[in-house]
């Protein structure tokens, strides 16, 4: 039986796989369907790509953990409410480029049992939006070696700020 955080966290990927498609089907043109959860080994989802099957490994931008708590709506100590306060004295830009290469690096390390896996980051961070993400692009430097075909991130919750290839 799946814990609570478990099935928040299979919601949220499965949530991010459908925007995601849907951004992309109507940026390319490109019939993206039938999502489907994996189990540890392959990456988070499955879908077909027109006739190609394709999995896909998704992350969510939060910022730092702390941020996380707050965005996810977690009750939060005066600590971690102190620590979020800090973290809005350093740069929007800075923390964005940490965190999405703290991602990168992260997952780079992974490796599945797929012939084709993409990496979609959905931002969940507010204060962070695409223009944002494609302003600092030439700051991301995925690491080599990694399993991605490509890497993309959705640039906000609900893809209003649209979609932008990272890599390649």
């Amino acid at each position: 039986m799946l814990s609570a955080s478990e099935k928040e966290k299979i919601e949220l990927e499965h949530q991010a796989a459908k925007l995601f498609l849907r951004l992309y089907e109507k940026q390319f043109n490109l019939p993206m369907r039938h999502i489907w959860h994996n189990q540890p080994s392959k990456p988070d989802v499955s879908c077909y790509q027109g006739e190609d099957k394709l999995d896909i490994e998704i992350a969510h931008l939060y910022g730092s953990e702390k941020e996380a708590m707050a965005i996810l709506h977690r009750e939060l100590s005066s600590e971690t409410k102190e620590n979020l306060k800090a973290l809005l004295l350093e740069p929007i830009e800075t923390r964005l480029t940490k965190a999405l290469q703290r991602i990168l690096a992260n997952k780079a390390l992974k490796h599945y049992d797929s012939k084709r896996v993409w990496l979609v980051i959905r931002n969940a961070n507010p204060f962070w939006r695409n223009d944002d993400i494609q302003a600092l692009q030439h700051h991301f430097a995925m690491p080599t070696p990694h399993p991605f075909e490509q890497v993309w991130i959705i640039g906000d919750m609900q893809g209003h700020s649209g979609l932008t290839q990272l890599y390649p």
